[in-house]
C-alpha cells in the first residue's frame, strides 16, 4: 500500500494552489480507505462484484458516506476543480497498474480478470466523488442566489418607497414625478424578479415552495390580479370570466403569484390585437383555470420543457414588452407549476396556430377531498 500511497501524494503536490497550503495528510486524505475498498472488492466472489462495486464504503464516516464522497467534500473545501479531483483518480489507476504488470509479469487470465474488476471499481468510486463534488457545488450555488436574493430585499423596498413618496409630493415638478414613476416601475419589476429568484432556489433547497392555505374566494383574486395587470398593460385587453363567487381552500399570495407570472406570459407572448382570455370553472372537488393567448404556437420542440428553469421563448409578440423579454430570468412558469404542485394540482399547456396557446391549471378545491360546512359553492 504504501509505494501506491506515495505516487499518489507526490501527484496530489503537484496540483497547485491547493497543494501548497496541504499537509502530508491532507495530500492523502482518503486514499487508504479507497485502497482498502478496491482490495474488499477484488476478494469478493465474482457473482457479488456487481453489489460490491454499488456498495463501496468502507471506512464510511456519519450519515453512509463513502470514502470516495468524503473525499470530494474535504477536496472541494480545499480548492480543487472537479477536473483535478478526477486526475487524481486517473493517477492513482496508473500507479495501480504500473505497480501491478511490474509485479505479476506476464498476465494470466485471473490477472485481467483481477484488472477489469479493480477497474470498475475505480470507475464506481470516481462516480461517488464526482456526484457528492457536483452536489455540493449545486448546493452552495443554490444558497448564494437565495442570500443574495434575501438581502437585496431591504435596499430594493427603500427604493421603491422613495420613488413613490416624491410620486405623491404635490410640489414635486413634473420631469422629477415622471423619473420617479420610472424607478418605482423598475425596483418593482426587480422585486418580482428577485422572488421568483428566492422560489426557485428554495424549490432546490428545500421541500419545495411553502403555502400557507385558508378558505378564501378564487373569484375576487382572480379580479384583483386581472385589474393589476390591466393598470399596467393599458393597451391590452384583458377578458375574465368566472363565476360570481368561488370559495375554496388555497394561498391567496401563491395563487395571486402563479396568476400573475401566467397572464403575464400570455401579454407578453400573444399577439397584442388579441385579447387574452382567462376562464375560472368549478366542480364540488376541483377548480380550473383557463389562460389563453393568440398569436404565433410555441413550437413542438418546445413544450416538453417550456415549464423547465431557465427556459424562454425565442422571442415576444409584444413590442411594448421587449424590456420585460430582457429582464425575464426564464422561471416564472416554473415557478407556477411548483405552486400547482404544492396545492396538490398541475399545470398544461396546448398550444397551436389556430387556437393560440392554452394553460390550464387545475386544484383540488379543498384538501383531503372534503367540504369544509358552510363553504359556498360558486355556479361556473
Amino acid at each position: 500500500m504504501e509505494p501506491i500511497l506515495q505516487a499518489w501524494e507526490d501527484f496530489a503536490r503537484t496540483i497547485e494552489p491547493p497543494a501548497l497550503t496541504m499537509t502530508d495528510n491532507d495530500l492523502r486524505d482518503h486514499a487508504r480507505q479507497m485502497l482498502l475498498v478496491f482490495a474488499d472488492d477484488l476478494e469478493t466472489e465474482q457473482s457479488d462484484v456487481e453489489s460490491a462495486a454499488k456498495s463501496i464504503g468502507h471506512g464510511k464516516r456519519g450519515k453512509g458516506d463513502t470514502a470516495a464522497e468524503v473525499h470530494a467534500e474535504a477536496r472541494l473545501l480545499s480548492g480543487y476543480t472537479v477536473v483535478q479531483l478526477v486526475s487524481e483518480y486517473r493517477a492513482l489507476r496508473a500507479s495501480v497498474l504500473a505497480l501491478w504488470a511490474a509485479r505479476v509479469g506476464d498476465c494470466s487470465g485471473t490477472v485481467m480478470v483481477d484488472m477489469m474488476r479493480f477497474n470498475e471499481a475505480v470507475d464506481q468510486t470516481l462516480a461517488e466523488s464526482v456526484a457528492r463534488y457536483q452536489s455540493l457545488v449545486k448546493q452552495s450555488q443554490n444558497m448564494f442566489l437565495a442570500i443574495l436574493g434575501h438581502d437585496l430585499r431591504n435596499p430594493l423596498g427603500t427604493l421603491v418607497s422613495g420613488s413613490s413618496i416624491i410620486m405623491q409630493g404635490a410640489d414635486v415638478p413634473p420631469k422629477y414625478v415622471l423619473v420617479a414613476k420610472r424607478m418605482f416601475d423598475g425596483a418593482r419589476r426587480m422585486s418580482r424578479l428577485i422572488n421568483d429568484l428566492i422560489d426557485f432556489t428554495r424549490t432546490h433547497l428545500g421541500p419545495g415552495i411553502p403555502i400557507r392555505a385558508g378558505e378564501s374566494d378564487l373569484t375576487a383574486l382572480c379580479t384583483q390580479v386581472t385589474n393589476e395587470l390591466r393598470t399596467a398593460h393599458p393597451q391590452r385587453h384583458i377578458d375574465l370570466r368566472a363565476p360570481h363567487r368561488l370559495e375554496a381552500v388555497f394561498d391567496e399570495g401563491r395563487v395571486a403569484q402563479m396568476l400573475s407570472n401566467l397572464i403575464g406570459n400570455a401579454l407578453q407572448y400573444g399577439s397584442k390585437d388579441a385579447p387574452v382570455a382567462i376562464g375560472v370553472t368549478d366542480t364540488d372537488r376541483e377548480i380550473s383555470i383557463v389562460i389563453n393567448n393568440r398569436g404565433p404556437a410555441i413550437p413542438p420542440d418546445k413544450i416538453a420543457s417550456i415549464f423547465d428553469p431557465m427556459v424562454r421563448i425565442a422571442a415576444s409578440a409584444c413590442d411594448e414588452d421587449e424590456d420585460t423579454e430582457r429582464t425575464s430570468l426564464g422561471i416564472g412558469l416554473f415557478i407556477s407549476r411548483e405552486i400547482a404542485l404544492a396545492h396538490g394540482g398541475q399545470v398544461g399547456v396546448v398550444s397551436n396556430a389556430a387556437d393560440g396557446t392554452t394553460f390550464t391549471v387545475t386544484m383540488p378545491r379543498w384538501p383531503g377531498g372534503a367540504r369544509p360546512a358552510g363553504m359556498i359553492v360558486g355556479n361556473s
